[in-house]
């Protein structure tokens, strides 16, 4: 049995909403897109998500239901938050980034999943190194 979507879709003012985004209608609640935010071409907007104002979504970005976010959040392409997040004012998420944690107001985030972009940077350079010595090891040459 399908539950009712009691909730609307509330639109504010200068929204931008590309070809072929979906926004789902609130179940129990509204979702909102706040005034002057951008949504780029193929982007899901679950229900009962709630975006301030000013956001920035790239193409083919995915929110599940009930995500939160700030003002002035951006989100690069292809990036995906899972459900019931709440992302701080002022944060970003790198393109192809897998958020399944809260993000505080300000940080930039990155990865799959999502984490710190210092942090994913550095995990990031760890494991290159790590398979540039296994491929020397293998090869018994020493590195150049």
């Amino acid at each position: 049995m399908d539950i009712p979507q009691l909730g609307r879709v509330i639109v504010q003012d200068n929204v931008t909403i590309g070809a072929n985004t979906c926004i789902d209608r609130g179940a129990w609640d509204d979702t909102v897109i706040g005034e002057g935010t951008k949504i780029d071409n193929l982007v899901m907007i679950g229900h009962n998500c709630v975006i301030g104002r000013n956001n920035l979504l790239a193409g083919h970005t995915g929110l599940s239901g009930s995500v939160t976010t700030g003002d002035n959040v951006m989100f690069g392409g292809q990036a995906g938050v899972g459900d019931h997040i709440t992302i701080g004012g002022g944060a970003s998420v790198a393109a192809g980034g897998g958020v399944l944690k809260n993000i505080p107001p300000g940080e930039v985030w990155s990865g799959y999943p999502a984490k710190p972009l210092r942090d994913s940077l550095r995990e990031t350079v760890w494991l290159s190194k790590q398979v540039r010595e296994r491929a020397i090891k293998r090869s018994g040459k020493a590195e150049e």
